[in-house]
């Protein structure tokens, strides 16, 4: 058990995913989820649907979870939603981490929280995120950056979502955090409303080549946020108003009227992965035999 670590080290190490030489300790984790998720579930009385869709993902390959953003408590329930079998590391903006004399970043990391730089090509933290999703762990990012309606921000879709999932070769998974816009508006009370979490379908990078390069990357940011606001809206993708939602955002519901993405299932994809992984232990295991027998060759001879 280890009660000091720089939390800045702990952005570098890993959490659930398949090699765990170097992972940060549990304990701090799941003290937390068993005292703020018994709080949430007593005040909030929070359900999660769909949850199979991020299970599936356990032990197969990493996902990128993407959730529209109305509330801090997004980032609470996006965490709690997927202990105690998985982890998700999420991604905050840097200023964050050092609030409170850098104590809000040290529970922060000891959940698997790592900093990016907002309005930034923060390539560090893309790397980090990728390196995490190569380890077949999860990675929760909030693309609209700022809480919709909660500041002065105009509310935009941030592309980097898809460049990290592309370069990770994983796949996006919406979700959404329904309620949770109710807890706190400006000069209002408190309040507790039931939340619920829900889960889509996962969306892969590939599945948009067919555009032109640089629009692949945007308009698979676009779809997949379109995707987490027709859970939250309940309704059909297609009756979500971008137009309104993103105003100064290109609109690419036409392209897809024309174009219909492929749909898949986390299963299907989780089980994918699993073969790919097995052919290629496989072939190594294949090859490592033939240098073998190779090598006891040349010392016969």
């Amino acid at each position: 058990m280890s009660l000091f670590l720089k939390y800045s080290d702990m952005w570098d190490m890993d959490l659930g995913g398949r090699d765990r030489s170097r992972e940060i300790p549990h304990w701090f984790g799941n003290l937390a989820w068993i005292v703020i998720g018994g709080l949430c579930k007593l005040l909030f009385r929070y359900r999660v649907d769909n949850r199979q869709k991020l299970r599936a993902f356990q032990g197969a390959e990493g996902a990128l979870v993407i959730c529209n953003h109305t509330s801090f408590f997004d980032v609470v329930f996006m965490y709690l939603a997927a202990r105690p079998k998985q982890w998700v590391r999420l991604m905050g903006r840097d200023t964050l981490f050092g609030n409170a004399g850098g104590l809000l970043g040290q529970i922060l990391s000891r959940v698997g929280a790592f900093p990016v730089k907002r309005d930034t090509a923060d390539m560090t933290s893309i790397k980090r995120a990728v390196r995490m999703l190569k380890n077949d762990e999860l990675v929760g990012i909030l693309p609209e950056g700022t809480r919709r309606g909660k500041t002065d921000r105009v509310a935009s879709i941030h592309a980097g979502v898809s460049v990290i999932a592309r370069m990770a070769k994983v796949p996006i998974l919406p979700m959404t955090v329904r309620g949770v816009e109710k807890i706190k508006n400006k000069g209002e009370r408190v309040r507790f409303p039931k939340v619920t979490v829900d889960y889509g379908d996962p969306i892969l990078v590939s599945d948009f080549d067919f555009l032109p390069k640089e629009e692949r990357v945007e308009a698979c940011t676009w779809y997949a946020m379109r995707e987490s606001f027709a859970l939250f809206y309940r309704v059909p993708a297609e009756d979500v108003d971008m137009v309104a939602l993103f105003p100064e955002t290109r609109d690419y519901a036409p392209v897809f009227a024309e174009h219909p993405i492929p749909h898949h299932t986390s299963d299907e994809l989780a089980c994918a992965a699993r073969a790919a992984r097995a052919e290629k232990e496989a072939k190594a295991a294949a090859k490592a035999v033939g240098a073998a027998a190779k090598a006891e060759g040349v010392e016969r001879e």
